[in-house]
């Protein structure tokens, strides 16, 4: 793992037969993810990112608490 200026490097994954990849150690370590955490994949044209959907939830729960104001 290659860190620098909170940006990672974890390496290079392969997608396996059924689509599946595998998150390296590391990076379940460092963003906390465990054996059933829902991640919701987002992409454009120039990648995909991965992210915890509570990251997510917690973006629309103060969005919501805006509206209700």
């Amino acid at each position: 793992m290659q860190e620098k200026d909170g940006k990672y490097i974890f390496g290079v994954v392969k997608v396996g037969d059924k689509g599946q990849i595998v998150i390296p150690k590391e990076a379940r370590k460092v963003y906390g993810i465990q054996p059933g955490d829902a991640l919701m994949l987002l992409g454009d044209q120039k990648g995909m990112a991965l992210l915890k959907t509570d990251i997510i939830q917690t973006m629309i729960d103060q969005a919501m608490e805006g509206l209700t104001k």
